[in-house]
């Protein structure tokens, strides 16, 4: 009898067929199994139904309740191609069945670590108001350009959340400063330590640090945490960072602290994507913006793509994958982002 080949299952939206199934990609799953995908939105309940008793692997962000779960009796992994955990799967559940769940978050890191590091030089030196400042004719020469500048170089840093971003970016500040602080309520003191950090607290990070660092993701247990009473211990004229989720700072205080000129922030996350044209956050003075672009280079997804092939390939012969990130139940499940 004829063994069935394994069912690969895609539905990773948000990201587009573009992304993630480039044909290079259908011909790799192709050979390893039978393809169903889904582009365009999140799959129907229907279409995820018929597929439930033979799926092998999912790719993409399909809620998988207990119940699915238990009636997905061949699945062997979840991959997760958004990079953030989303509530939609019971994660203790999985790994109680022994169903892997899996993210590409890594891939994010080292293109959101390059924007974090030249972000921070740009609102240190000012490059970017100096060069608008040229093209209006008021540029200012030498030291009077310079009067508002200051260097990364032998800066205090701060780093709020060490995951995948923090370890990316502080091999790219190491040829800067030696003095990074570190607060992570999910890391030990040890740990941070053997990595070459210091461990602070966030009140001490905030008052202590000329650049800080916004990279903790988003839980259920930290939606605002960095209030406007926090913002506002940040010292006079610092650089602010904002390179995870908006969701973890009062976005409204983080951006009147840099209207008021006291702080100098860069932000590429927003609590609402896209940003109305008619935004006020728009004409925020002493500010850079980008539009969530940091990660999402062509580069990236096709690192993406080779990661999530590299790893079907070993789950389906049976062995560990070697590229992509586990979830840890508690802390997948207290994620929380659009």
């Amino acid at each position: 009898m004829t063994r069935m080949r394994p069912l690969i299952f895609l539905d990773p939206h948000p990201r587009t067929e573009e992304m993630v199934f480039t044909p290079d990609v259908e011909a790799a799953l192709g050979r390893m199994g039978r393809v169903v995908h889904h582009f365009g939105g999140r799959a129907p309940d229907d279409l995820v139904e018929s597929v439930l008793d033979e799926v092998a692997i999912i790719i993409g962000q399909t809620a998988m309740d207990r119940d699915r779960l238990d009636r997905a009796t061949n699945l062997k992994a979840i991959i997760n191609v958004k990079a953030n955990w989303e509530p939609n799967v019971d994660y203790a559940h999985a790994q109680a069945l022994g169903v892997q769940v899996l993210t590409v978050a890594p891939v994010m890191g080292r293109p959101v670590a390059e924007y974090c590091l030249a972000q921070a030089i740009n609102l240190a030196r000012g490059f970017v108001a100096a060069d608008a400042a040229f093209r209006a004719g008021t540029e200012r020469y030498g030291g009077a350009g310079n009067r508002a500048a200051y260097s990364l170089f032998d800066a205090p840093v701060g780093l709020i959340g060490y995951g995948n971003l923090g370890r990316a970016l502080t091999p790219l500040l190491r040829p800067f400063t030696s003095r990074i602080a570190v607060h992570d309520p999910f890391l030990s003191d040890a740990y941070l330590r053997t990595q070459g950090l210091e461990p602070v607290s966030l009140d001490a990070l905030l008052a202590s640090s000329r650049f800080v660092y916004i990279l903790a993701g988003a839980t259920s247990e930290n939606e605002g945490f960095l209030s406007a009473a926090k913002l506002a211990a940040i010292g006079d004229g610092a650089s602010v960072v904002l390179g995870s989720r908006a969701e973890v700072v009062d976005f409204d205080a983080l951006l009147a602290e840099a209207d008021s000129g006291r702080l100098r922030v860069a932000v590429d996350v927003f609590p609402e994507e896209p940003v109305p044209a008619d935004s006020a956050w728009r004409a925020t003075a002493n500010a850079l913006f980008t539009a969530h672009l940091a990660g999402g280079m062509a580069s990236t997804y096709a690192a993406m793509r080779e990661m999530v092939l590299d790893d079907v390939a070993q789950i389906l012969k049976d062995l560990p994958p070697m590229r992509l990130q586990r979830a840890e139940p508690r802390q997948a499940a207290m994620a929380r982002s659009r």
